[in-house]
Formats: C-alpha cells, sequence, structure tokens
C-alpha cells in the first residue's frame, strides 16, 4: 500500500465535524445551578435538599425541633424530611435532565462491509469500506426540543413548589387541631377539678342537712359527663400527635410537646385581591401556563420533524496493491465524502402530530381555564370559613365569655348569699366551659382556613397580628 489517509484520521475528520455542529448546551452536574430555563430565577432556598446535611465547622446543618419550636420550626422541618415534597424534587430533577438529551445530535453511524467477493480494481483488489456517518435535523428542530423540554420542567418546578405548600398546610392544620385539643383538655381538666371541690362542697352540705339530695346527684352526674369528655380528649390526642409525626416525617409514636396557642394571624385583603394574587402565584395554576406552553412547542417540534433530515459522512475503502505495482495510485485507498436527505413522504403522520399538539394545547388551555375557576371559588370560600371564624372568636372573647364570667361571679355571690341555688352556679359554669372551648374551636378554625389560603393563593396572605387588631379595638389580648 502507499502512503495515504490512514482509517483513524479518516474517523477523526468526521469526528470533529461532528462535534463542531453539536449543541453546545451545557448543564452542570449540580441541579441548583440550572439555570432558568428549567427553573425559575425567582424560585430562592425552596428545594429540600436545600435543607441537608451541610457540614459546617464539624457542625450538621440540620432542622430540629425542641419544646420551644414555633410553627416555622415545624414548616422547616416537614420540608426537609417529607417524602412527597422530596419526590416532587427528584420528578423536577428528572425533568430537568431531559432538556440535554432532547437538545444532542443523533449519535454517529459507523458502519463496516467486507467485499466476499473482492472487487478488482485498476489501483488493486477492494476489501472492506469503513463509514462513518452523521444525521443533522431539520435547522431549529433542536432548539424546539429543548424548549418543549425546559418548558416540561418548569412545570415539574411548579408542581414540586405545590408540594412544598401542601406539606406546609398540613403541618399547620395538625399544629392548630393539636393546640385546640390541648387547650380544651386544660379547659375541661380545670372544670373538672372545680367540680371535685364543689363535689365536696355539696357532700359536707348534705351531710348537715343543708344541703339537698338532687343537688348531689346532679353534680355527680356532670362531674361524671366531663370526666368522660376529658377521657376522651386524652384519648384523642395521641391520633393527633401521629398525624403531625406523619407529616413530620417521624415515627407516629413520638412525642409531641403540649402546644400552649399558636399566633393569631388575620388576613388583610379581600376575597377578589386574593384571587388575583392566586393567577399571578399559584403553583398549580402556573403549572397548567407551563402545559400550554409546553404543547404550543411541542407543535412547532412536530411541525419540524416533517422537515426532511440531513445526514452528512465519510467512506473509506481498504485496497490491496495492484497486480502491477508500477501502475501509479497502486493501493491507495480511496475516501468519499457522503451527503444524505431524508425523504418525510407520509405527510399524514406529521400532520396528525402536528393536530394532535394543538389538540393538547387546547385541552390545557381549557383545563387552566377551570382551574382557575374552581381556585377562585375556593378562595372565596376559605376567605368566608376564615373570617368567620374570626368573628366567632371576637364573639367569644369580648362578648359572651366576659358574659359569662360575670354571670358566673353574681351566682356565685347570689350562692354565698343563699339568694341562688347551686345549680345555678352549675350551669353557669358549665356555659362558660362551653364558651371557652367554642372560642378555641374557633381559633383553630381561623388558622386552618388560613392555612388553607397561603397554599391556594400559592404565597403568604397579606395579614396582620391578631393581639393588635384587638389592641385597636380597646381590648387587650
Amino acid at each position: 500500500m502507499s502512503t495515504r489517509i490512514p482509517a483513524p484520521a479518516a474517523c477523526a475528520l468526521v469526528a470533529s465535524l461532528v462535534s463542531g455542529c453539536a449543541s453546545t448546551t451545557v448543564f452542570p452536574d449540580d441541579p441548583h445551578r440550572f439555570d432558568a430555563r428549567v427553573r425559575p430565577e425567582s424560585a430562592g432556598d425552596p428545594s429540600p435538599s436545600a435543607f441537608r446535611p451541610a457540614t459546617t465547622g464539624g457542625a450538621e446543618s440540620v432542622p430540629s425541633l425542641s419544646d420551644s419550636s414555633d410553627p416555622d420550626d415545624y414548616v422547616r422541618f416537614a420540608v426537609y424530611a417529607s417524602p412527597a415534597v422530596e419526590a416532587a424534587y427528584q420528578q423536577w430533577r428528572a425533568a430537568a435532565e431531559r432538556v440535554p438529551q432532547v437538545g444532542a445530535l443523533p449519535d454517529p453511524r459507523a458502519t463496516v462491509g467486507f467485499f466476499l467477493d473482492e472487487v478488482e480494481t485498476r489501483v488493486g483488489a477492494q476489501q472492506a469500506r469503513l463509514g462513518l456517518s452523521q444525521a443533522f435535523p431539520w435547522p431549529g428542530a433542536l432548539e424546539a426540543r429543548q424548549d418543549a423540554a425546559a418548558i416540561g420542567a418548569l412545570a415539574a418546578w411548579r408542581r414540586f413548589e405545590d408540594a412544598r405548600l401542601q406539606s406546609t398546610e398540613r403541618v399547620v392544620e395538625t399544629l392548630h387541631e393539636l393546640a385546640y385539643l390541648d387547650a380544651a383538655t386544660r379547659a375541661t381538666r380545670e372544670m373538672v377539678d372545680l367540680l371535685r371541690s364543689f363535689e365536696e362542697v355539696v357532700r359536707a352540705r348534705y351531710r348537715v342537712g343543708a344541703g339537698s339530695h338532687p343537688e348531689l346527684v346532679r353534680v355527680q352526674v356532670e362531674l361524671g359527663i366531663l370526666d368522660d369528655r376529658l377521657r376522651q380528649l386524652e384519648a384523642m390526642r395521641p391520633a393527633y400527635a401521629a398525624a403531625l409525626n406523619a407529616a413530620l416525617n417521624r415515627p407516629g409514636d413520638t412525642p409531641v410537646p403540649i402546644q400552649h396557642g399558636l399566633p393569631g394571624r388575620i388576613a388583610s385583603e379581600d376575597p377578589a385581591a386574593l384571587a388575583e394574587r392566586a393567577r399571578l402565584a399559584n403553583p398549580m395554576l402556573l403549572a397548567l401556563d407551563e402545559r400550554v406552553r409546553q404543547q404550543r412547542a411541542l407543535g412547532e417540534v412536530a411541525r419540524l420533524e416533517g422537515r426532511p433530515e440531513f445526514s452528512v459522512g465519510l467512506d473509506y475503502i481498504v485496497t490491496n496493491e495492484a497486480i502491477n505495482s508500477s501502475i501509479a495510485e497502486s493501493g491507495d485507498d480511496p475516501i468519499t465524502l457522503t451527503f444524505g436527505v431524508s425523504l418525510p413522504i407520509w405527510r399524514e403522520r406529521y400532520d396528525a402530530a402536528v393536530r394532535e399538539a394543538t389538540a393538547r394545547r387546547l385541552a390545557a388551555a381549557h383545563e387552566r381555564a377551570d382551574e382557575a375557576n374552581r381556585l377562585e371559588a375556593a378562595i372565596h370560600r376559605r376567605w368566608f370559613e376564615h373570617t368567620d371564624a374570626d368573628r366567632r372568636v371576637r364573639l367569644y372573647e369580648q362578648t359572651l365569655i366576659p358574659k359569662a364570667q360575670e354571670s358566673l361571679r353574681a351566682s356565685l355571690a347570689g350562692f354565698r348569699a343563699g339568694d341562688a341555688t347551686f345549680l345555678d352556679l352549675l350551669d353557669t359554669e358549665r356555659t362558660l366551659l362551653e364558651f371557652a372551648i367554642a372560642a378555641e374551636r374557633a381559633r383553630a378554625d381561623r388558622g386552618q382556613a388560613l392555612a388553607r389560603l397561603n397554599r391556594l393563593v400559592g404565597e403568604p396572605v397579606p395579614s396582620r397580628s391578631e393581639s393588635a387588631d384587638t389592641d385597636a379595638n380597646g381590648v387587650s389580648p
């Protein structure tokens, strides 16, 4: 064989041609550094991995809970530990990794062929053929695929944000339920202790003939009823504690400290303003917006896939020395540059793909409109529940409970003076207890409705402190 371009050199030539035309999109290994094509730039520190152990001076930065932890601490711990939040985060990472995949060129194709019957030529017998080719989609097709995949990743990010909001709502709702249960238990226990002291007084009065047997029986009946309610409340707490531990991804029997009341917040915007906020911030609504955009991009992908695909390649033919070695170019290995183009003649296939993307886009747009309507209705309902619960809190704490306390003082004074019976005093005590428990129920309902509003809107609802509101009305909290 004479001097010629060797096969490795030919392969290197094609490889350089391929690499020069490949997509230049590069994504780092760290998913937190993905650009805004797959995660909004405004999304700061929202991922559960942001709370993963980070060694700093030998200490690990991990959320922890204690008896003094506030609701924010519980929420941070839930975001760190929730399997649902982590699953949504990993789904976003998986969607983001689709972008470099769909934006890359097809793999080059290498072929090797051997002549079963050597082809004798003037310069020698041809023994084998080596080929390397690279396909190139129609200009803009790769970018369109990348755009569709990036928009899909943004939709996955929105679903991850919704998972965080759902985890937050679940934790806050359960904390309010526990706070109500603990407050009701404390009030009932205090009433039981009071009735037991009353029972001793009535029993002593009955022994000396100053009291009646019906009074003693009535006290004992009331005491039995309250004792049964107290046992029921105490038996309910492990179930609510298990619900909180489930939201925190902890064992169900993990001790949960007594909740001594949560900060009261009152929404300061009307439902129309909150619905407008939700149109801009609700993650599921934004995810549907991304779906509409993605289907529009996929329609462009389908249209471009109906265009021809080009290919460029090199063929290298291994040739032996000629029988007459004196012939010029004896044994030279020829190299051929080839060009190819696909022929997308079956148009119905590509036209159907475009129609499919259009139908999916319209379906997503209508689904988005339906979701917006349901979201607005849900916001109005939760806002009513929140404001109605706040009205009940004010009614009990500013009107009914003070009146019941005043009535109790009057009944107690009348009982001591002999102007009121013990049964009147007992009824007044029971009324005060029912009002106190109803007030705690209203406070829990108010906090839970606000937590649901926060999730529906997609961001913290503007609110004011309950204490500041009561101070403005001239009533001490």
